[in-house]
Parts: C-alpha cells; structure tokens; sequence
C-alpha cells in the first residue's frame, strides 16, 4: 500500500487517511483495493479523512463513486471527511454532495455511524 494510504479501525468504522494526489496512477489503483479488500472482510463503515488530500481527478472520483455503490447494496456506508475548500468544490461542481455523506471531521464521521 502506498504511503499516501492509511487504514485505522475504530470498532465497527474504518478510517482511511488519504495523503497527495489521486490521479489515476498507482495510488488510485490502491485505494480501489483497499475498497474492495475492506467490502470482502465484511466492514461496511468507511470514513475516508481526505484533509491531506490536495487534488482528485476523474479517475478517483470514478473509484468513489463504484466504491459508494458497492457498499450501499450491501447496507454500508461511506463518509468523507475534513475536506478542504479546493476538493470540496469538486465535489459540489460534480454534485456528488447529493452522493456521499460528508463531515467537518472524522469523529463526527464515526459518531453518525454509532446513531
């Protein structure tokens, strides 16, 4: 796993640290299989803290949207959190606001998560 990838559990939520850019290359192709490693070990919860994040492309949003996609047919979850003005404008112009469920912070994240 790149470096630019960190994985935590706290209880049921898995937090994903992500650090750089997401462009299509190798770090993208990683975060796809952390996803689909995390939907085979059966942990619906992901909150994905994108605060170290400075640029998403096409391609990584394409990665979180399939993600989104396959973890709500199997009754999970994914939240974004700590989101900088630049990637959540992506988001907004892309309206995938309407999509993900998002957080000022992860804890916030972990807490909606435990309601």
């Amino acid at each position: 796993m790149p470096e630019q990838i960190t994985v935590e559990q706290q209880g049921t939520v898995t937090t994903i640290r992500l650090q750089g850019q997401f462009i299509g290359g190798d770090e993208t192709d990683a975060l796809r299989e952390e996803f689909k490693k995390l939907m085979q070990q059966d942990k619906p919860l992901v909150a994905v803290d994108l605060q170290g994040v400075s640029y998403l492309n096409s391609t990584a949003l394409g990665v979180f949207i399939s993600a989104h996609a396959n973890f709500s047919k199997r009754n999970g979850r994914i939240a974004l959190c700590n989101i900088s003005k630049n990637i959540e404008n992506i988001f907004v112009i892309t309206k995938l606001t309407l999509v993900f469920e998002m957080f000022p912070t992860t804890q916030e994240a972990i807490n909606q998560f435990s309601l």
